[in-house]
């Protein structure tokens, strides 16, 4: 009676475990899908527009309307990293017909080399803020890497409309003035995606609107 009594514990405490687990894995699955998009997004500029500054004066100056009712977070890094200077040095490192891209700490000490990964502000990442903003031409995103909550210091800039990128990053702001300039840092030349030559943000300010 004992022994049957032993195995039927046994066997319940199995399936207790059994169902622990499997709640365990769904919570993680549940913790890596993507994101909730914001649904009809309706951005509103903030009071104050980015001016990036390139050190190239043939590079001109881009300036960009902010989105902290869409992305806050992201915005808060954005503006926190240009104040504290960190853009300050940083090259745009990849460009293409479709977007320019900055924010990779290596490019403060010249041309990215092949092979070195890319590296951020050592700041914690920035979660996903996903909405159904369209990537429309001039469209400011946050890089990330295959994690969805892996925004960090890197952004970059679309020429062209790109579906592809919708509802898969973060959009935090627009370009208002400048996308000529934005054109010719794309087609500037390149190995690959990579500037031949480096192509660095002397500085980002905030102004009025």
């Amino acid at each position: 009676m004992n022994k049957k009594i032993f195995v039927l514990f046994f066997i319940i405490s199995i399936a207790i475990f059994a169902a622990c687990s499997d709640k365990k894995t769904a919570n993680k699955t549940s913790n890596s899908a993507q994101p909730q998009v914001q649904k009809n997004a309706m951005p509103k500029p903030d009071d104050e527009v980015a001016v990036i500054e390139m050190e190239q004066p043939a590079y001109g100056t881009i300036k960009i309307e902010l989105y902290s009712n869409i992305a806050p977070k992201m915005v808060a890094r954005f503006k926190e990293l240009s104040k504290e200077g960190y853009y300050n040095g940083i090259g745009f490192h990849r460009i293409n017909q479709s977007v320019i891209q900055a924010g990779d700490a290596n490019t403060k000490t010249g041309k990215r080399q092949p092979g070195i990964p890319e590296a951020d502000s050592g700041k914690p990442n920035v979660e996903a803020e996903f909405s159904d903003i369209p990537y429309d031409v001039g469209t400011l995103g946050a890089a990330r890497l295959p994690d969805f909550n892996s925004a960090n210091s890197q952004f970059f800039i679309t020429l062209k409309r790109e579906a592809g990128f919708d509802n898969k990053y973060t959009v935090f702001g627009k370009v208002v003035e400048g996308m000529n300039y934005v054109r010719t840092i794309a087609g500037a030349p390149k190995e690959g995606e990579a500037p031949l030559d480096d192509i660095k943000i002397k500085q980002i300010r905030f102004e009025p609107r």
